[in-house]
């Protein structure tokens, strides 16, 4: 088994505390992605999970052993980096050969092993060529074919596309999924880009400040976001946020917008009157002339298929998601329908959701 656990793991460089009591579980054979902003910890997270680190507090666990104190090389991991660190004196075949050269395989097991992982790869017929004369795609594969050549317990890789192009990435992604599902991998996978994440994780931990925000699977995090920071995060456009003033009881179902009530989740928790940010995503507001709720409209963005409408309201913007074929002008009165049970609400003060029947249920709307 290559469960890779992390408990309660900090990290202090000096008077800095670039992570803070960082808790959570990769399952074997699980694609995890740490996703947060440049800054967040996330590096060294994934950093201290090597051994190229060691934490100042908390425990790492592979596969059920305590590793917290092992460097990399006691780890049986494989790291693979943005920047590619391809030996550019060696040919193909001899970068991803390198690991098991140096570990004294026997000449034949690593010609097999070799040209068995370029297979893998789609790379068997580069093996004899310079890695200089590569794509950075082709130099992304080689790099990856020495990770995997010696099939360790997990991959850890920190941003491994970040150096290539917008579609050479999206050909990546796709792989590199791929390529996990075939060979039954356990892979914790660093970015910054949201896309990315969506895209290929089976779970999320959202990270920001040297803390997680959020764990959970790509569609638990769009449509139940914790925070206003996970909301403000996921998404293209984010989460849209008004302000609204309301005393909150238990069991509530609606709540006021300019003076017009518009149902949403059932409130789980007592609340003292005060004021709260409703979030909504594009995709769950439409225009109704039958809504007495009432917005103006100053922007709109053509998608192709679909256009994004900027509305300003007395409690602040939001953005819908239309068709692009839906007629619409700027400065015209609009009036504004909104999908309740995808609604999302938030303690302004402190922005994290409050819990709703949802939440409880483990539904999504």
């Amino acid at each position: 088994m290559a469960e890779i656990k992390l408990e309660s793991v900090a990290k202090t460089f000096g008077t800095f505390t670039a992570v803070k009591g960082v808790s959570f579980t990769v399952d074997h054979g699980s694609f995890f992605v740490i996703l947060g902003p440049s800054g967040c910890g996330k590096t060294t997270t994934l950093r201290m999970a090597a051994g190229l680190e060691l934490p100042t507090a908390g425990r790492i666990l592979l596969g059920g052993e305590d590793v917290t104190a092992l460097p990399a090389s006691a780890r049986d991991i494989a790291f693979v980096f943005q920047l590619f660190a391809l030996y550019p004196h060696m040919n193909v075949r001899q970068n991803i050969g390198f690991p098991l050269r140096c570990q004294n395989y026997p000449r034949a097991e690593i010609r097999r092993s070799v040209e068995e992982t370029a297979k893998l790869l789609r790379i068997d017929h580069l093996l004899e060529r310079r890695v200089g004369g590569l794509s950075g795609g082709d130099r992304q594969r080689v790099a990856l074919g020495r990770a995997i050549v010696r099939r360790p317990k997990a991959f850890l890789m920190d941003e491994p596309l970040g150096a290539l192009d917008s579609e050479f990435r999206k050909l990546m992604c796709g792989e590199l999924r791929e390529l996990h599902d075939r060979i039954d991998a356990t892979t914790v996978y660093i970015t910054h880009d949201q896309l990315e994440a969506m895209a290929m994780a089976d779970r999320i931990a959202i990270m920001n400040q040297g803390r997680v925000e959020q764990i959970g699977t790509p569609q638990e995090i769009y449509d139940r976001p914790r925070s206003m920071f996970v909301a403000d995060f996921i998404g293209a456009p984010p989460m849209s946020f008004l302000n609204v003033q309301a005393a909150l009881q238990r069991g509530d179902r609606s709540i006021r917008i300019d003076g017009v009530p518009v149902e949403m989740p059932e409130v789980f928790e007592d609340r003292a009157e005060g004021t709260f940010a409703l979030g909504v995503r594009p995709e769950n507001v439409s225009f109704s002339d039958a809504s007495r709720l009432r917005a103006r409209v100053i922007g709109a963005e053509y998608l192709g298929t679909t256009q994004i409408v900027t509305v300003v309201t007395g409690s602040g913007q939001l953005k819908a998601r239309l068709p692009s074929g839906q007629p619409v002008q700027v400065g015209e009165s609009v009036g504004l329908a909104l999908q309740p049970e995808r609604l999302s609400l938030f303690d302004a003060i402190s922005g994290q959701a409050l819990p709703s029947a949802l939440d409880a249920r483990g539904g999504h709307g």
